[in-house]
């Protein structure tokens, strides 16, 4: 289990935000905590501390009047730790060389895929064919419904048709370099992990997976590690001193590192 981190965009600023709680409707989130600094500032810090694989995500719409300022939040970051970050949010055929030229050492692709509630393959073998599949992570975060997990999109709003399966994730597997999975009832709630959904991953756990959604605690890291079998590589939002939380990153660091 490795530590990702992570630089949440929105409105132009960094931010932890409760994930599904997220509208386009007004530019609305309920927000965790509001960053005083900037994304570059978290880049270079994560570029310090030679921690990569961690992930940018732009949580405006494209058609916001906050979308111009929060790309460039996104920009600046990646300009910043070269080969360091993916990137993610609204990313589809025409722009993702422009992340992937600023430094994102990956593109993150969800509704572009996703689409009308089923796997878009024309889309995804586009994608695939622009970037490569060893550039292209696929975000399946996703939320509960009934007895299973679906994959949602549209900065997590929008149902898809789509389960989290073992046959579901050996289809696409062959189109991406990893996984990126929130968990999006529990994302930024700092309530605990998705426990079955984490068993379900760690099950599988073929290319890499990075889990997102819940950790509170240094008791939740143990958890997610032991429900994942170790498979998972996890990040940490709302929990983290760096966005006002009690989980110190100094200590997580040292803790990954045994």
């Amino acid at each position: 289990m490795e530590f990702r981190p992570c630089i949440d965009i929105h409105n132009g600023r960094v931010k932890q935000i409760v994930g599904g709680s997220l509208k386009d409707d007004g530019n609305w989130a309920k927000e965790n905590y509001v960053s005083s600094q900037d994304a570059a500032f978290y880049a270079k810090l994560y570029q310090k501390d030679k921690i990569k694989g961690g992930h940018i995500i732009m949580l405006n719409h494209k058609d916001s009047a906050y979308y111009d300022e929060t790309k460039q939040q996104a920009l600046s970051a990646l300009h910043s730790y070269p080969g360091g970050l993916m990137a993610g949010g609204g990313i589809h055929t025409e722009n993702a060389e422009e992340f992937l030229k600023a430094g994102a050492s990956h593109v993150i692709v969800t509704s572009y895929v996703f689409w009308d509630g089923r796997v878009n393959y024309e889309n995804l073998n586009r994608i695939k064919n622009e970037v490569g599949k060893e550039r292209l992570v696929l975000d399946l975060s996703c939320r509960k419904r009934e007895d299973s997990y679906y994959i949602v999109t549209d900065r997590w709003q929008k149902f898809t048709r789509e389960k989290i399966t073992e046959e579901l994730l050996d289809e696409l597997m062959g189109y991406a370099d990893e996984f990126l999975i929130h968990a999006v009832d529990v994302e930024g709630k700092a309530s605990g992990i998705e426990k079955e959904l984490a068993e379900i991953l760690g099950s599988w756990a073929k290319i890499p997976i990075t889990y997102a959604g819940g950790i509170g605690s240094f008791e939740d890291l143990q958890q997610l590690n032991a429900a994942g079998r170790g498979k998972l590589n996890v990040t940490i939002g709302s929990a983290l001193d760096l966005f006002g939380g009690c989980m110190e990153y100094r200590k997580v660091l040292e803790y990954m590192k045994k």
